[in-house]
């Protein structure tokens, strides 16, 4: 039995176990930040030994309760029930040894200490004569092992890339020996086959009795793994369901109602000539001497072009996308823009030429902490407000206001804290920067990365618009079916170099095969 109501209900409970397998429920829970409630009496229950998947849009609420379950917050009213009895938790050391361990949607890293020191921190494993440094780095090499990830725990965080990074913050929970894990957005930056990894680890633990909480955007992905779903909206519970009583339309129609899609290639126009030129460029690899990660590349992207570019993990995307914009060196080749070579120019000259990058990374490389929403999306711009020794703080607003309007962010207005938005609406107002520098090339990396389907689908109509009007746009992507989505052209990349190119009437089995990605059936 399912159940699917409207966005005004709470509290909605679908079929469940006995009793007796749940292990902790959230009643009635409501949180408020000022005048905007993020939770609206709130209720669902977590089994034991099972998966319980939390569905919805960014700025449903799914971010702020897996916060309140874990100690992170406190909720305004309502509880938390523990094995039957009521429970507050001072803190997140306090939910943790009541055995409830958290996965956050980003990275908490210390990027300038050791993998080993990340994953004991706070935790450090005594012995005679002090810290057993040791125990740790074998004790950090075994859950390492169990996740398939070779990585000496001597290592620097820094030195990693994103993807190893999310399979450190996973070891460092999975070490705590949690009985409730939460998992929020843990594949966001694995690979196809870093992901199966997981699934079987996830597998081994809920036979072992543990339970999972798993939030995903990636939606088939998520109902491989879920035993119940559960789906917010706008700080409410409006479905839930067992596993074998869904499939992705009732997710989907659950999370944004009926007739969604993720839209298709803009059409009725012609492309202009080439603006963005990619000729034997090769980019070496950092770490690995006589290495290249992208090798002798050629790709040229029309004026008003949508090129997806996909490929797995390692095969030069994010390494192309970079070198392209002035953030990795180029060791042969050239890459002009409009006819102009790019060569000797900064990050800050190509964008004002007209060419912007939207970086994987939006924590390190797409967002400023300290500063507010507003003064994030004008950052890239800030040149064009300069009046002699003084910026214009009317132009700085009415952008930050059109840009916000844009890219449909989900804030109280420009002088909110960037901290205070969720992950898939921070992904908007790095989005959001970039196109407000106008560029005439944008270039974007994972852009659907931590952001929920309905709000792909308003990035991707809004991406198609802009090609319409000239903007030659490259994605990358490393789900499949978003490349089935507005692009014109898909470039399949294979160990730095082209594997094949299709054009939008192609199938997602050919993709991957091209890819070398494993087909299943």
């Amino acid at each position: 039995m399912s159940t699917v109501e409207g966005a005004g209900a709470t509290g909605v409970e679908g079929a469940e176990p006995a009793t007796g397998d749940v292990v902790l429920r959230a009643v009635d829970v409501v949180k408020t930040y000022g005048a905007t409630r993020a939770l609206k009496g709130v209720g669902f229950s977590i089994h034991r030994g099972q998966v319980t998947t939390l569905f919805g849009e960014n700025g449903a609420g799914k971010s702020t309760l897996m916060k309140i379950l874990s100690g992170v917050e406190q909720p305004t009213s309502g509880e938390i029930v523990l094995h039957g009895e009521p429970v507050v938790f001072a803190d997140t050391v306090d939910a943790r040894e009541h055995g409830i361990s958290i996965i956050h949607q980003e990275l908490s890293l210390a990027p300038n200490l050791s993998v080993r020191d990340n994953i004991f921190l706070g935790r450090e494993i005594q012995g005679p004569t002090g810290v057993d440094y040791a125990e740790e780095a074998r004790q950090a090499k075994a859950v390492l092992d169990e996740l398939g990830e070779d990585i000496d725990p001597l290592t620097t965080v820094a030195d990693l890339r994103l993807g190893q990074q999310q399979l450190v913050e996973i070891a460092r929970a999975l070490s705590v020996d949690a009985r409730i894990l939460i998992m929020d957005e843990p594949t966001s930056a694995l690979s196809a086959s870093e992901v199966e990894v997981l699934f079987t680890v996830i597998h081994d633990l809920t036979s072992r009795g543990v339970s999972i909480v798993y939030i995903s955007h990636h939606l088939e992905e998520a109902l491989e793994i879920t035993d119940h779903a559960v789906v917010l909206r706008d700080g409410s519970v409006t479905a839930t369901a067992v596993a074998a009583d869904i499939d992705l339309a009732w997710v989907v129609r659950a999370m944004v109602g009926e007739g969604f899609d993720l839209g298709s290639p803009p059409t009725g126009y012609e492309f202009g000539e080439v603006a963005l030129s990619i000729q034997g460029v090769t980019v070496p690899d950092r770490e690995i001497a006589d290495r290249n990660v992208v090798d002798h590349l050629d790709l040229d992207v029309r004026a008003g072009e949508i090129v997806c570019l996909y490929g797995l993990m390692g095969a030069g995307r994010t390494e192309l996308l970079e070198a392209v914009a002035g953030r990795n060196p180029v060791s042969e080749g050239r890459i002009l823009k409009n006819g102009r070579d790019l060569a000797g120019l900064s990050i800050a000259e190509r964008i004002d030429e007209g060419l912007g990058l939207v970086p994987e990374d939006r924590q390190r490389d797409g967002l400023v902490q300290t500063m507010t929403v507003g003064r994030n999306m004008s950052l890239a711009s800030i040149g064009s407000f300069v009046r002699g020794l003084f910026l214009s703080g009317r132009r700085e607003v009415d952008l930050v206001t059109d840009s916000i309007r844009t890219v449909h962010v989900k804030t109280s207005g420009g002088g909110a804290m960037i901290g205070s938005l969720s992950g898939g609406n921070q992904q908007k107002v790095v989005i959001g920067k970039m196109l407000a520098t106008e560029p005439d090339v944008i270039l974007l990396d994972e852009p659907s990365r931590g952001i929920d389907i309905g709000a792909k689908a308003e990035v991707f109509r809004l991406l198609a618009e802009r090609a319409r009007n000239g903007l030659a746009v490259v994605y990358t992507t490393s789900e499949v079916g978003e490349c089935l989505s507005i692009a014109h052209r898909i470039v399949v990349l294979s160990r730095g170099r082209i594997a094949a190119e299709f054009g939008a009437d192609t199938t997602k089995e050919a993709i991957m095969a091209a890819s070398g990605e494993a087909v299943i059936s």
